[in-house]
């Protein structure tokens, strides 16, 4: 999101970031080296997209000064690389338990969060709802994911595999999407396209229990 945000408010962010209880209006137009109306359109613009929030006040000595600060989702616009930690640790877990272990592992760690989620929500009776409701779970996630039909078995395809870069390098990876789904659906789940195999999607066909 970093990227369709104008200069300004990049700097802005930038500065707030730099600043974690946050900068008053003047501070802002001082660190950024424009007007207080001009900082106040940005704000205005950035506190719409939920990326700051007003902070707390600051004493003066007169009128207290109101602080703007970052949100959480404001912090997030900046990147933040997780896959070489995370590359680090699969390599640790496969060179100890070796690839098999690796999987077991992964699978582990899918039925745990399929757990976590059900313990969210209460769970849909039928396959076909705890599909849509996983592809639901799954967008939010990041999966850019769709529930849909292949004659009677549904089916997820996600546009979008947050451990794209990580599955290109260790295929292991789609271990923890398939037991995550298995055990939110009940279901036998088949891995039908792949986009670490070249697919254009991922794509998980429903068949089945488990």
């Amino acid at each position: 999101m970093l990227d369709i945000l104008g200069d300004r408010q990049k700097q802005l962010l930038e500065l707030l970031l730099k600043n974690k209880s946050g900068l008053t209006v003047d501070e802002l137009s001082k660190g950024l080296a424009i007007t207080r109306n001009a900082v106040r359109q940005h704000l205005a613009a950035l506190e719409s997209d939920r990326l700051i929030e007003l902070g707390p006040t600051r004493p003066s000595g007169g009128r207290p000064q109101q602080l703007y600060a970052l949100t959480e989702k404001g912090g997030e616009v900046f990147p933040r690389r997780y896959s070489w930690f995370a590359q680090l640790v699969i390599a640790s877990i496969a060179r100890e338990h070796g690839t098999e272990g690796l999987r077991e592992r992964l699978g582990e760690i899918g039925v745990q969060v399929a757990a976590q989620l059900h313990g969210q929500s209460p769970a849909p009776e039928s396959r076909e709802q705890k599909v849509e409701k996983l592809a639901a779970v799954m967008d939010q996630l990041g999966y850019n994911a769709k529930s849909t039909a292949a004659g009677k078995a549904p089916v997820i395809e996600a546009d979008n595999c947050v451990f794209h870069e990580l599955a290109l390098k260790n295929p292991e990876i789609c271990e923890f999407d398939l037991a995550m789904m298995g055990a939110f659906t009940g279901s036998k789940v088949e891995h039908q396209e792949c986009m670490a195999r070249g697919g254009n999607v991922c794509r998980f066909k429903f068949t089945g229990k488990k």
